[in-house]
């Protein structure tokens, strides 16, 4: 060491970034050993919310898919429509749902590597007969 100049000591810390919310402390940083698992994430849903608003008789249909669907966490296609018995497949990433038993239909996109899910389509039976499934983009 040399004379005159500070002292300096070597100090290690390890800092844990913990938020407070409604559900308690939330770590915000990676805890070694502790397996995370991904919800579903609904892209859209204020749209979802605001058809729901002008169509009632979807209301109750839509809220039954948001809850189901958050509560989620699918790796494929096949655990979707195994989940919801009248959902159906229109494309590799692309599942057609049936609402408010069967007069509207809500189509939407899925990457389950980021668990996400975006609402594509949302409309009557009528209106989803005039459309492509596999390439609309409503929203």
């Amino acid at each position: 060491m040399e004379p005159g100049r500070p002292l300096r000591l070597r100090t290690e810390c390890r800092a844990r970034v913990v938020t407070r919310s409604l559900l308690g402390n939330i770590s915000l940083v990676p805890v070694l050993g502790t397996v995370y698992t991904l919800r579903m994430r609904i892209i859209a849903w204020s749209v979802l919310a605001s058809y729901a608003a002008d169509h009632p008789e979807t209301a109750a249909s839509l809220g039954h898919w948001r809850a189901v669907t958050k509560a989620a966490s699918w790796k494929t296609m096949a655990e979707v429509t195994s989940t919801f018995s009248k959902a159906h497949s229109v494309s590799g990433d692309r599942v057609r749902f049936e609402i408010a038993g069967g007069s509207y239909r809500l189509i939407v996109a899925f990457d389950f590597g980021h668990q996400i899910a975006f609402v594509k389509f949302i409309g009557t039976h009528a209106e989803y007969d005039k459309i492509d499934a596999a390439v609309v983009a409503q929203f």
